[in-house]
């Protein structure tokens, strides 16, 4: 069994590396040292917020991240179902769809943008200032490819006026999960970092079930060519809704405490050690970064594979019912809204490496199995095959948030941890259903598209592996 170094800390006294004056305040369960000084905090070392602000908070980081996601996702529906007929009209439908998810990996290319920015920003500026920008954009991008003109109207213009939005898109996600995550964590009183941290990570699943009703009553009270010509376009406009969130965490959630006590070190020390968290995080944690992405890579090229690539994949291809595919989606995420905080309750217990290293090696082992029982075509065993990779990426995902965080200080954790996770982002899923795609074509068998989801467990395990031996080490 892997070892766990996130749970050899015992409760007591911790004494920072770079601290000139021994300090004692209590270690929380799943803390460590994973790289070189300075070491990982603790993510508490202020005094605990009111009851009702942690309530608050977490309310506002779930549902940030959850309209955010909404967003994102409606755009990777759309990309299997419409978006290549419309923007990019072609000899073949295969090429459409190709095209159609190259601009939907262009959103995952700008994701490192976001994070870098924002990351930066929420460092030197504060957690929620970004949080507020990252949803702004996020509602004016979706809001945007809700009212563009395809392809028949304006031409050559209408493909390269949704890239860019795509990649408005991307920059805002990129620039969300590190601020959302940061509020909930940052916030979380003792021994409950991981269920805080699983609050954001909600947002997935919601997004997810979101998209997908929405989708399913605009396609029940359209017809096929209703659908196409402007039904479509309904799930996008739901994004103005982002907006009126945006104002109230703006008007109505404070800065993190974690946040207000990094600012009082960073006015301690000297202006040129710490001006810049991006250029600290590239000097001295860029391996700690690196290794975040790849531990995290198979569950965003997984979850992407099953949520985009397979329902273009099982309507194209094997001919099943667009309404049906978008029903068993919908329910498999509403399973997750139950296991992601149910994982980091468990690893709030036993520590995050232990349930985060069991997801990656059932992802890798379930890789065959999925793609035999999709291809027999049948809706039942369609959701019996992504219902289990489910479990094993909720098991993943609902610790990640709480591990990502507890890698870096206070004053380097937005830039660090939204850096590892969008990393995963531009290297699992956003290239993921391109990539299932060409696979497909180019070897005829769904068993390549396992191959590539087992290379990146391989991939996932080492990553983990490392991260385990730097922390037991220290």
């Amino acid at each position: 069994m892997l070892h766990d170094p996130l749970t050899t800390i015992p409760s007591g006294q911790y004494v920072p590396r770079n601290s000139h004056h021994p300090r004692s305040v209590p270690a929380p369960t799943g803390v460590c040292s994973m790289d070189t000084a300075p070491s990982a905090e603790p993510l508490t070392t202020t005094a605990p917020a009111p009851g009702s602000s942690r309530r608050r908070v977490a309310t506002a980081a779930a549902l940030a991240s959850a309209v955010e996601w909404y967003d994102y996702f409606v755009f990777g529906i759309a990309a299997a179902l419409v978006l290549g007929d419309l923007y990019f009209p072609a000899g073949s439908p295969t090429a459409g769809v190709l095209a159609s998810f190259a601009t939907f990996a262009v959103g995952f290319l700008a994701r490192p943008l976001g994070g870098i920015v924002a990351g930066h920003l929420g460092d030197k500026r504060g957690r929620k200032p970004m949080l507020v920008l990252a949803l702004t954009l996020m509602g004016l991008a979706t809001t945007g490819i809700g009212l563009l003109p395809t392809y028949d109207t304006i031409g050559v213009a209408a493909p390269i006026l949704l890239v860019a939005l795509r990649v408005v898109q991307g920059i805002a996600v990129g620039a969300q999960w590190g601020g959302a995550m940061l509020l909930a964590t940052e916030y979380a009183p003792e021994g409950k970092r991981g269920v805080y941290g699983s609050f954001v990570q909600l947002g997935v699943p919601i997004g997810v079930v979101t998209a997908n009703t929405v989708f399913l009553l605009a396609g029940a009270f359209t017809t096929d060519a209703a659908f196409a010509a402007w039904g479509w376009r309904v799930p996008f406009l739901v994004g103005l809704f982002v907006l009126a969130l945006a104002w109230y965490i703006h008007t109505r959630v404070e800065e993190t405490p974690e946040f207000r006590e990094a600012e009082k070190k960073l006015a301690e020390q000297e202006k040129a050690e710490q001006s810049s968290p991006l250029r600290t995080i590239l000097r001295g944690h860029l391996g700690t970064v690196l290794l975040a992405g790849g531990s995290f890579a198979v569950n965003t090229a997984t979850f992407y594979i099953i949520i985009t690539g397979v329902l273009d994949y099982t309507t194209r291809e094997l001919g099943m019912k667009k309404s049906a595919v978008l029903m068993v989606s919908l329910c498999v995420s509403l399973t997750q809204l139950v296991l992601i905080p149910a994982a980091a309750a468990l690893s709030d217990r036993i520590g995050r490496i232990r349930i985060y290293a069991l997801g990656a090696v059932g992802i890798g082992l379930w890789a065959v199995p999925l793609f035999l029982l999709i291809d027999t075509g049948s809706l039942l065993w369609l959701a019996v095959g992504t219902f289990v990779a489910s479990c094993f990426l909720s098991i993943m995902y609902g610790p990640q948030a709480a591990l990502f965080a507890e890698l870096f200080t206070a004053e380097m954790r937005y830039t660090g941890a939204s850096l590892g996770y969008q990393i995963a982002a531009v290297l699992g899923g956003g290239l993921a259903p391109f990539i299932m795609v060409l696979l497909l074509e180019a070897t005829g068998t769904s068993m390549a598209v396992s191959g590539y989801i087992i290379g990146l467990a391989v991939i996932a395990l080492l990553s983990i592996k490392v991260l385990a031996d730097r922390a037991r080490s220290r």
